[in-house]
């Protein structure tokens, strides 16, 4: 079995706590597929404090038979991107991404070249940054549930290490458990997730910054109660008495609402809450 990659490794944890909270934002994602096969993609946020908008325009192509995909997109900061895959055709697992963005405004740019490999118990990636010399690069390797996975970056001018992440797993049948080391062993996650019933997922993740003893330990804990095929709840709660709430509503198919609310327990007298909402057309 494949495990995921380095950055998914913590994904039902993650989705649990973010997934579904569209916090301080009124969001809108239009989807749509061409009979051609091209995918076009719309998204847009407006900050309701600032009232400031942000989207983008995304367009994506897929040719299954030769294992080639293309991405574009244009957003409102005047920055355009590209991107071409190739998957499975010179080795199988083997993906290779070539990608590079520009803004108009600016002298911005950026050019990147990835390469992806994966089989049964290994998932590696290696990320290069041609513009401004530096290397990403993680794997992920699994056994009978465990998994171990590491991450560094390397700066090519400076000649230095800048980022070293490791990670800790197992994957149950219906749970997950992790203990992440980021920072160069200075921040520290202990996550937890379990799907409890076909209705209710639950999960809980702490942080300790190594650095900043006199933080303490931050907790949250989370769970999601699906209401019906059409409908779900979630909810989370922080060791600082923030509660964020948010409700999920399939319209219809293709139509997804989401609700959501940010409440600091602690001061509930002031105007420290946040609202949200995101609806999603995909057709």
């Amino acid at each position: 079995m494949i495990p995921p990659n380095y950055s998914d490794l913590c994904k039902p944890v993650n989705d649990l706590f973010s997934k579904d909270y569209p916090f301080g934002a009124l969001k809108l994602e239009v989807k749509t597929t061409a009979s051609n096969g091209v995918t076009f993609t719309v998204n847009g946020a407006q900050d309701i404090k600032s009232g400031a908008i942000i989207s983008e325009l995304k367009t994506k192509y897929a040719d299954k038979i030769n294992g080639l995909t293309y991405t574009e997109s244009w957003n409102t900061a005047n920055l355009v991107t590209g991107q071409v895959e190739v998957a499975n055709k010179f080795a199988k697992g083997l993906k290779l991404e070539l990608s590079g963005s520009s803004a108009l405004s600016s002298a911005k740019r950026a050019l990147r070249t990835k390469i992806d490999y994966q089989q049964d118990n290994l998932f590696a990636r290696v990320n290069v940054d041609a513009l401004n010399p530096a290397v990403t690069a993680d794997v992920t390797v699994s056994r009978e549930g465990a998994l171990v996975g590491a991450e560094f970056a390397y700066d090519l001018n400076s000649g230095a290490v800048t980022k070293t992440n490791s990670t800790l797993g197992y994957a149950g049948p219906d749970y997950l458990i992790t203990l992440q080391g980021n920072n160069s062993l200075n921040l520290f996650q202990l996550a937890f997730y379990q799907r409890v019933t076909k209705y209710v997922e639950a999960g809980a993740r702490a942080v300790y910054d190594y650095k900043n003893p006199e933080g303490g330990v931050s907790a949250e804990l989370g769970t999601k109660y699906i209401l019906d095929q059409d409908a779900y709840v979630k909810a989370k709660v922080d060791n600082a008495g923030r509660l964020g709430l948010s409700y999920t509503q399939l319209l219809r198919p293709g139509v997804k609402l989401s609700l959501a609310g940010l409440f600091d327990t602690a001061r509930l007298q002031e105007n420290t809450h946040k609202l949200g909402a995101a609806l999603t057309f995909e057709a």
